[in-house]
């Protein structure tokens, strides 16, 4: 198929930007593409392309804007129930770690987790991926983490691989029982961290090579904060899982700073995630190593607290910037990439063409898929979004809506009908 006559076909790079490249977005004024199967053919004028391709299928972008599909990196996709009586309690003045010390928060969505019939958690979440892809996100990381304990976290990953093989959404799964020490091993995380090292990680290997052979290793994620896992703690399940070949991820720096994401860094993580709390030795860092740096604007407007990541000092350092949603039923019920990149607009003073890269190819890198996905170029997966509009900075000047109109998913159409 051809896509013609956009507006702007805003391709970004083929690669990550850092620094001075970031909101790099290489515009096509009256662009056209050639998607061959699932993939991206050709990039260029619309004169040049319809000339030379005057018998393929043709699509009309009809001087709207077409953008690649956002790539969201951090989701907890999975989970049952809500936790709505607690976003009350927050607006009562209670903090984040005082609700989970009265037996709130992670373990509140993990025992309705754990309740669910099978049946039901799918369908709850696969009405949440359908959702957000209808927002344009076309490809998301998925977490575990809402079972604590073996049978229920593998059930979760069972759940994501399904999911990802119905689509549309893809989704890159991430294996995460160091979300929260479960309620049964209170006083005794240690002995936690040991069943997940000893048991969980060896395991799940096992049943990937049996049941997902020729998929990657999902990533091994672990919730580094004071209340959940300690810095040594941390480091001893990301050397366990680095030792079987999993891929890593942290949860760091969002309430304290532990050292996790220095940590991450240092283990050649492909992400760390939330970093508000992240100092300024740290944000150098960043910009020397390729360890994503995710910002998650939703999760501090959610708890409505003032501090944002540090985005515009990790992108004058030369860090590696990207945006999620860090969709969950705790402090994000927002899988809307295109509210997170209004909000990083607003909160973080990212420019609607640095919000953009940050979102798509440099969100791909945090899931370390850059070379497929994220940019509009000859030979990458073709997951377009055309827009409603003719500027892309519509998308951050306007919020509370969808400004998608249809969505091309490794090649195949999803009408504004489809998607309702």
């Amino acid at each position: 198929m051809l896509i013609h006559s956009a507006a702007q076909l805003v391709t970004l790079t083929a690669q990550p930007q850092r620094g001075s490249r970031m909101g790099e977005l290489n515009i096509i004024p009256d662009g056209a593409v050639l998607i061959e199967g699932e993939t991206i053919a050709a990039v260029g004028a619309s004169r040049e392309l319809l000339e030379r391709y005057p018998h393929e299928e043709r699509y009309d972008a009809g001087g709207r804007a077409v953008i690649p599909g956002f790539v969201d990196p951090h989701t907890h996709l999975i989970w049952a129930g809500n936790r709505a009586a607690e976003f009350e309690m927050r607006l009562e003045g209670k903090s984040y770690m005082e609700i989970m010390a009265a037996g709130g928060g992670i373990q509140s969505t993990v025992n309705a987790t754990r309740a669910a019939a099978p049946a039901d958690l799918l369908a709850q979440t696969r009405a949440r991926a359908r959702e957000i892809f209808a927002l344009g996100t076309t490809t998301a990381e998925g977490k575990t983490g809402y079972g604590l304990e073996w049978e229920s976290e593998l059930k979760e990953m069972q759940m994501l691989l399904e999911l990802d093989r119905q689509g549309p959404l893809e989704i890159w799964p991430t294996f995460l029982p160091a979300h929260a020490v479960p309620s049964e091993y209170t006083g005794r995380a240690d002995e936690y961290v040991a069943l997940i090292c000893d048991r969980m990680l060896p395991e799940l290997k096992s049943w990937w090579a049996a049941n997902a052979a020729g998929r990657p290793l999902p990533f091994v994620d672990v919730f580094c904060e004071k209340g959940a896992f300690s810095l040594e703690q941390t480091r001893r399940i990301f050397e366990s899982a680095q030792s079987l070949g999993y891929p890593l991820k942290v949860h760091a720096d969002e309430f304290e700073n532990l050292g996790g994401a220095r940590l991450a860094m240092q283990m050649g993580a492909a992400s760390a995630d939330h970093l508000v709390k992240t100092s300024p030795e740290e944000i150098n860092l960043f910009g020397k190593s390729p360890t994503a740096a995710v910002a998650l604007p939703c999760t501090p407007f959610g708890l409505h607290e003032a501090e944002y990541t540090p985005a515009k000092e990790i992108i004058e350092k030369g860090g590696l910037l990207a945006l999620a949603s860090d969709l969950n039923p705790g402090t994000a019920w927002c899988g809307n990439m295109q509210f997170v990149v209004a909000l990083a607009c607003r909160a973080m003073r990212l420019t609607p063409a640095q919000a953009l890269a940050a979102a798509t190819i440099n969100a791909a890198a945090a899931i370390r898929r850059e070379e497929a996905l994220g940019s509009i170029h000859p030979g990458k997966q073709a997951d377009l979004l055309v827009l409603a509009v003719d500027d892309y900075r519509h998308l951050a000047y306007r919020f509370g809506g969808s400004l998608v109109q249809e969505i091309f998913k490794k090649g195949q159409l999803y009408t504004k009908t489809q998607l309702c």
